[in-house]
């Protein structure tokens, strides 16, 4: 133990000046952001197809809040939700997840990860085209026909951010720091990159708006983000096995207090994550804004008023657990459904995920500490799916690429269903699969949870060396 302890840090400033070598070395070959579409190199296929004059500045100034509001959701929003729901003893340990993944995620995202989604490549995965940002400047790309590429390039890696930090709720109080780190940046590559590509990139399995095979409709990452998240975490719980503790001792939150105001700035952030989807500050924003904003009141309303009914008495922490339900399972349709499906969708997801966390939990009996499967994997598969139920809108242009983004009507029709119910499938089986082998692999190298003693001593202390309270207390 002592061994891994000592090699993964030298791992990981090996790793550190690794890039900053190729960063620079890259550097030579990325054009200034005052180069515009310069010439490409030979070979290298152009990759600017619009002129700074077609920019937007409202759609700039829109996008870029939506990128900080969604960068919102990972530090303080997640890391105060779940830093709430922890112990005393691990909410520093916990917390830490979503902040250094800010951190990990942003840098992989802009010298591979954003190209594997969003270069063209396979139905499957992207290309390298666009690796340390290489051709992406101030022009606007072919995702975005009214804002700078950074601005969607920036957008979408707030996206990776925040859903490998969803994972953390199932592994929290019991996985090691450096294990976690290696996990996530390999899901990350081996998961999130592909799905986005397959779901939102040019030439993407599921993406028939630009070249893909199979139309399935994910306006902001239903699919994405929250079911490969919640599959993958299903699957850390499973091979991590429960804490030592679980069912013997209570675990009470450390304060739901912290989790409340968490929660509220998740709700507040989410609105970039699914209004900002539109690409511009238009009438499909609102439409998206209005959408994720009944669909998480009545999640709240319904997973409490279900606490209410079978155990008398409805819970601060089940009202936001509802709201986050309500927020998961809107979040692919907001931009294709009406407000009163919206309602629908919220109210479904309340009940749904609550019967999730609590009775299906206990059925099976793994322990995924903060719910992040119960709310994110099934209210993420929900809403997939009702999004192929509910959809009023077929197809989300970019606005300015095919009749000012107008959308088909196509309600009542199923086909949108058995597209989502593949989409889904896929999901399912990409997540588990490939969480499976990496935790399989750094469960034989570096070890994947800390020992009984340190787990009782905390993860603060022996994994940070520090405490979130006075040792005193």
């Amino acid at each position: 133990m002592n061994h891994h302890r000592r090699a993964f840090p030298r791992a990981l400033l090996c790793f550190c000046a690794l890039i900053s070598l190729l960063t620079t070395a890259a550097h030579g070959q990325t054009p200034s952001p005052s180069a515009g579409n310069a010439p490409p190199a030979p070979g290298v296929e152009p990759v600017q197809i619009g002129r700074e004059a077609d920019l937007n500045s409202g759609d700039t100034a829109w996008m870029l809040t939506s990128s900080a509001l969604v960068l919102l959701m990972t530090g303080p929003g997640l890391a105060l939700f779940y830093g709430g729901l922890v112990q005393r003893k691990n909410v520093l340990s916990t917390m830490m997840h979503s902040f250094i993944l800010m951190a990990l995620v942003s840098v992989a995202w802009a010298i591979v990860g954003y190209s594997l989604a969003f270069d063209t490549g396979t139905p499957w995965i992207g290309g390298l085209r666009f690796a340390f940002l290489r051709g992406v400047g101030n022009a606007p790309s072919e995702y975005a026909p009214t804002i700078p590429h950074t601005t969607w390039m920036v957008y979408q890696m707030m996206f990776a951010v925040i859903t490998p930090a969803l994972i953390s709720g199932a592994y929290a109080e019991r996985m090691k720091f450096s294990s976690m780190l290696v996990f996530s940046l390999l899901w990350l590559l081996a998961v999130y990159c592909p799905m986005a590509h397959m779901v939102w990139g040019k030439g993407g399995l599921f993406n028939a708006w630009m070249g893909g095979a199979i139309g399935a409709m994910d306006f902001a990452g239903g699919t994405v983000v929250h079911i490969s998240s919640g599959v993958s975490a299903l699957i850390c719980a499973l091979m991590l096995g429960k804490r030592t503790a679980y069912g013997k001792t209570p675990m009470p939150p450390h304060s739901v207090v912290i989790s409340i105001i968490g929660a509220a700035l998740l709700w507040v952030g989410w609105f970039g994550f699914n209004a900002g989807s539109a690409l511009s500050a238009g009438p499909l924003a609102s439409t998206a804004f209005v959408n994720t904003h009944l669909a998480a009141s009545m999640g709240a309303l319904a997973w409490a008023g279900m606490e209410w009914m079978r155990n008398g008495k409805p819970t601060v922490l089940g009202a936001i657990s509802g709201a986050v339900a309500g927020l998961v399972a809107i979040t692919p349709a907001s931009g294709y459904t009406l407000p009163m499906y919206a309602l629908i969708i919220g109210a479904a997801a309340g009940v749904v995920c609550y019967f999730s966390a609590t009775t299906i939990k206990q059925m099976f009996g793994y322990d995924d500490t903060l719910d992040a499967f119960g709310v994110h994997g099934m209210g993420g598969t929900l809403g997939a799916i009702l999004t192929g139920v509910f959809a009023v809108y077929a197809v989300h242009c970019p606005p300015g690429l095919d009749k000012a983004g107008k959308l088909g009507l196509v309600e009542g029709n199923w086909i949108p269903v058995t597209h989502q119910l593949a989409a889904v499938v896929l999901t399912w089986v990409l997540a588990a699969v490939a969480s499976a082998v990496i935790l399989t692999i750094l469960k034989a190298t570096l070890g994947l949870r800390v020992t009984e003693a340190e787990e009782y001593e905390g993860l603060d202390l022996n994994q940070h060396g520090e405490a979130g309270y006075n040792l005193e207390e």
